[in-house]
């Protein structure tokens, strides 16, 4: 590491810092509304809401790192080159290449931690988070029977309400399905119910209001349905608090040793097979996009150089949404077997590393690529967002 090295090296970490910080926050506000009317409408404990965030981190740190890497080195390398500094570099006998190894260390370093985020952290918050939303609906009967969701926090009984009015205890559009008699499937519909607490018991009851009962007899394969003014279903819920926690482990909570041994075993479909794949790619084809990007970054920053910053500024704004657009598109192909799920995860880093590695190649023999003016554009528009955004 060279002086010039390791002062670019540092020019790249507070940019990085304060992208990671921002993106990150800008992320956890999409979690403020579910926050929001979890703390007012259901009376959960601060301690268990913190809980929740810090289990959301490691899936916004996933996407936030790469952004960040890119963000850190075009806004470094565009600086440099609007304060001529790149242009002294080369009167001193640098070459292009020769400013690669400390971006490229960097862009090492950003694959390595978010390397560790996707194949540790990821399944263990979203595994943890699952975990402790089903603990936190155990213990509030308001968060189990969530609207406009199929409940099962009930053993052997599924409640699927449309509406309910956290004072009154309410329920409209009630479909209830309860399997605790063996060999019968009892479901129940009705416009309207209430939920009511035995203060003897301390048993909740639903009283459903003006609907219908279809009971299933599964061995004579009978049905019979009954209309009702009034029907009451007791729920125990000390016991659905106190049972064990099971969750179903999902691709993306399960951990790579977990992921590879099923993906091996070769069991199920080929769309679940499929599904596996992309899981175990995408685990290291976004951290390798940290290289990518990082060296599209650079080169869009030095292109800078040679012609107005804004159209610098405008590429990497629409190269950074390319990248994830080329990554939601190879999700859609790989679920639909359209190619292989290798494929779909890395084609992304292969476009955005083999566009950086083109410009950069231009850059260093002084021929840079002439820029659309839709980039001049749209680098102003993101210039003006930002300034109105300071002030």
């Amino acid at each position: 590491m060279t002086t010039i090295n390791r002062y670019i090296f540092r020019e790249l970490i507070p940019p990085f810092t304060i992208s990671s910080i921002f993106l990150t926050s800008i992320f956890l506000m999409t979690r403020i509304p579910q926050i929001t009317n979890m703390v007012v409408n259901y009376d959960t404990g601060i301690l268990s809401v913190l809980l929740l965030i810090s289990y959301t981190l490691p899936r916004f740190m996933e996407f936030t790192i790469p952004m960040s890497v890119m963000i850190s080195v075009l806004l470094t390398f565009m600086r440099m080159s609007g304060d001529n500094e790149i242009i002294a570099l080369k009167g001193g006998g640098m070459t292009i290449y020769r400013l690669l190894p400390p971006v490229l260390i960097f862009c090492f370093l950003g694959t390595l931690l978010t390397l560790g985020v996707t194949v540790f952290g990821v399944p263990w918050g979203k595994l943890e988070f699952k975990t402790t939303g089903v603990q936190i609906a155990r213990s509030n009967l308001n968060v189990a029977l969530s609207e406009r969701q199929f409940n099962s926090s009930f053993k052997d009984v599924m409640i699927y309400v449309s509406s309910m009015d956290m004072q009154t205890k309410k329920l409209k559009d009630v479909f209830i399905e309860d399997s605790r008699t063996k060999g019968r499937v009892t479901v129940s519909v009705a416009p309207e119910g209430i939920l009511a607490k035995d203060a003897g018991t301390g048993g909740f009851t639903l009283r459903l209001y003006g609907g219908t009962v279809n009971q299933v007899d599964l061995k004579t394969k009978s049905i019979n349905s009954v209309n009702f003014n009034t029907y009451d279903i007791n729920l125990d819920f000390d016991q659905a608090r106190k049972g064990p926690v099971k969750v179903h482990k999902d691709f993306d909570e399960m951990s790579l040793k977990e992921l590879m041994a099923f993906i091996k075993k070769g069991s199920g479909e080929r769309s679940v097979m499929d599904s596996a794949l992309m899981i175990l790619y995408e685990k290291f084809s976004i951290p390798f996009a940290c290289m990518a990007l990082g060296i599209l970054a650079m080169a869009l920053g030095l292109q800078s150089a040679s012609s107005r910053r804004t159209a610098g500024f405008g590429m990497g704004i629409f190269f950074f949404l390319l990248y994830y657009l080329l990554l939601a598109a190879g999700w859609s192909a790989g679920e639909t077997g359209l190619y292989p799920p290798v494929i779909g995860m890395w084609l992304p880093d292969l476009v955005m590393g083999g566009i950086g590695f083109y410009l950069l190649f231009r850059i260093a023999r002084e021929r840079p690529v002439e820029m659309p003016r839709v980039f001049f554009i749209l680098g102003r528009l993101a210039k003006r967002m930002f300034q109105r955004q300071g002030n």
